[in-house]
């Protein structure tokens, strides 16, 4: 999730950090707003006609403490501009009409726009730049659905300025965009509205009967983009293309538009993954939260998956509003902060998805590496993002211990000190028991080990699945174009742990054709499958063969894959059921072997690829470079108990750190 903002004028925020608390500390709003109206420059007078317009009327009080609400936290938002940064969003219009891989887009949209790079943004401060026109249309938009909608009257004042009345999610660039998706999605609640068995007056309602009747819900998912964007705002989001983090932005406006209150609830960083998640959250009339993953799920849920997974420490809400308080304390020590912190608009709301949490988690000082902070007063709780580490929560240096609260247990973490943009480890990593609230370091030990090593990343719950998807699945021989008469040569009874798995063979008989059936449910998927006769190290070659399928979905996974040579290629049919893929020798042939391969993300060891595993004592240290020879690669003399990670240089970003336990690479 890129969930990271770039933030205009940032050294001269911080700078001021510190009185700006104080300030608003002691005033009230109305000083809140005068701060703000100071650092407007020439753009003070169109924010002042907006304040003039709201106060000259009783009936606007409201309105005028909503604008007020708007401008004093104004000074934290900004957007960058570029001649090109709309052409480059146009990939996302490009990645749902097309079938084209996203990294195909991608690089078709680099080469027609030229390389976008960072360093011809301009950054634009909203206190600078939004007039009163804009702020108008947005509040009085809001102030309409607000009032206009049943359910409105369920919504207070405090929750409406927070969670619909806001211009902007992020840093996207400023457009009106209110009335463009009124128009487009609230004729389809006027069923509600007119209906007298449903309750109307009920947010959360709106919000369920809008997901159910909403005319496109495909999204088509891809972390990749031509290039490093922020929000990419109203427009393109609307295309349902993208990360999280654009279909999240898609229900927010569409709410927001039609007076649902709602917001973003996300994860900086999860602990068995690289990236971070965000996901939308609402509330029904008695302020009970649900959760969406939409479009993956449009139901709205009291606790979704991220209440029972135990991979990320920290689960945070946005706000407009500045968290001053935690802008406070950080503030006051001076030094160079961790973007995400660097201007938070976000509270805490990890006990509300946490099956397992601690209060507190207090680390002894004694335990970080001696002389590691380098005069720094900011120590930062980390989940791992490959051979780095990704601040997910901070905590005072303190004389006697580090003090972290309301942390879920069960991930690998670490801490680490901000320095030159980078995250310094201070601490070895460690992990909280869930049952005894224990912290464990993983201390490399001196004895050592010799470890097999099969994959470099096999962390998630998709990667297992696609293991244990070959568990049922036949191996069959016959003599017979149709099968009707059949032999079973193997099933599969234990999920594969490497890319290539090889049996023997249960007959002895001669078959023309044999093939591969996946088990009910499965798709049939599978990557490779090598056949064997007796004595002969070369697979056997026939002529493919397998049931019709001209499904769009079935364009680049025929049953032809499965016979390619190709581990990263992989055969699934279209339908769970049904599927086959297999060899006609054109006479009959005896198949001593059978090697075969599971669907995959292209993690396992493959041959030929140069490869790196390192430990992680003080840092990340080499145990040397190996080029694989087989579907495995062993490393003698690997410290015990130590944290370890294998790093292909041949191919492929998906790393992830294990320990070696038993003989097995467990995944942290």
């Amino acid at each position: 999730m890129r969930y990271k903002k770039v933030f205009v004028g940032l050294v001269l925020a911080l700078a001021m950090g510190a009185m700006w608390m104080c300030c608003h500390s002691f005033f009230n709003q109305k000083a809140s707003v005068g701060m703000a109206l100071n650092r407007a420059g020439s753009n003070r007078k169109e924010l002042e006609k907006v304040l003039a317009r709201y106060r000259e009327h009783p009936a606007d009080s409201l309105k005028y403490k909503a604008a007020c609400f708007l401008i004093e936290n104004m000074p934290y938002y900004s957007y960058p501009e570029s001649s090109r940064l709309e052409d480059y969003k146009q990939y996302f219009a490009w990645l749902k009409k097309s079938s084209l891989s996203p990294d195909i887009l991608s690089d078709s949209i680099r080469k027609r726009y030229g390389e976008l790079k960072r360093s011809e943004f301009v950054y634009r401060q909203d206190i600078m730049k939004v007039d009163s026109a804009y702020l108008c249309h947005n509040i009085d938009w809001a102030f309409k659905v607000w009032e206009e909608q049943p359910w409105g009257k369920n919504v207070s004042f405090n929750t409406f300025c927070e969670y619909v009345l806001p211009y902007r999610i992020g840093d996207e660039a400023l457009v009106y965009w209110r009335e463009m998706y009124y128009h487009a999605y609230n004729p389809l609640l006027d069923d509600l509205r007119a209906s007298d068995s449903l309750d109307k007056e009920d947010p959360l309602v709106a919000a369920k009967f809008l997901f159910d009747r909403l005319p496109d819900r495909t999204f088509r998912y891809t972390g990749v983009t031509p290039a490093v964007f922020g929000h990419v705002g109203p427009v393109y989001v609307q295309y349902l293309s993208g990360s999280c983090l654009e279909v999240t932005d898609f229900t927010i406006y569409m709410f927001r538009a039609l007076g649902i209150p709602c917001t973003m609830d996300f994860t900086p960083m999860r602990g068995q993954t690289h990236a971070g998640h965000s996901w939308m959250a609402c509330w029904d009339k008695n302020g009970e939260t649900y959760m969406s993953e939409f479009p993956k799920s449009s139901m709205l849920v009291r606790k979704n998956i991220w209440c029972t997974k135990e991979d990320n420490a920290k689960v945070y809400r946005q706000t407009f509003s500045l968290n001053r308080q935690v802008y406070g304390e950080m503030a006051q020590y001076k030094e160079e902060l961790y973007p995400l912190w660097r201007l938070p608009n976000f509270v805490d709301v990890t006990p509300l998805y946490a099956r397992y949490y601690m209060e507190k988690l207090e680390i002894p000082r004694s335990c970080l590496y001696e002389d590691s902070l380098r005069g720094k007063s900011i120590v930062y709780l980390c989940h791992s993002a490959r051979k780095n580490w990704a601040p997910v929560d901070w905590a005072k240096v303190d004389e006697r211990q580090l003090l972290f609260r309301r942390i879920k247990k069960g991930a690998t973490m670490c801490l680490g000190i901000y320095e030159g943009e980078e995250i310094h480890p201070v601490s070895a990593p460690f992990y909280v028991d869930k049952q005894t609230d224990e912290v464990h370091f993983y201390i490399c030990g001196k004895e050592k080990e010799e470890v097999t090593l099969y994959n470099k990343y096999g962390a998630d719950q998709e990667d297992l699945w696609l293991r244990e998807n070959m568990l049922g699945g036949v191996f069959e021989g016959s003599n017979a174009a149709d099968f009707a008469m059949k032999d079973t040569l193997f099933i599969i009874h234990r999920t594969p742990e490497r890319l290539f798995t090889e049996v023997c063979s249960w007959q002895d008989k001669e078959y023309r054709y044999v093939r591969y059936v996946g088990n009910k449910g499965t798709y049939c998927g599978v990557a490779e499958i090598a056949l064997y006769a007796l004595g002969d190290s070369l697979p056997m070659r026939g002529k493919n063969i397998g049931p019709s399928d001209d499904s769009p979905e079935n364009v680049n996974r025929g049953y032809e894959k499965a016979f390619d040579g190709k581990s990263w290629t992989s055969f699934e049919y279209s339908k769970e059921t049904g599927g086959w893929t297999g060899l006609d020798f054109g006479k009959p042939t005896r198949v001593e072997r059978i090697i075969y391969t599971p669907v995959n993300r292209d993690n396992g060891i493959r041959y030929g690829d140069e490869y790196e595993l390192f430990y992680c004592d003080g840092g990340w240290k080499s145990l040397g470079i190996k080029r694989a020879t087989s579907d495995s690669l062993v490393y003698k003399n690997v410290p015990g108990g130590a944290l370890l990670i294998l790093c292909n240089h041949t191919r492929g970003v998906q790393e992830r750190i294990f320990t070696y336990e038993n003989g097995i690479q467990k995944w942290k």
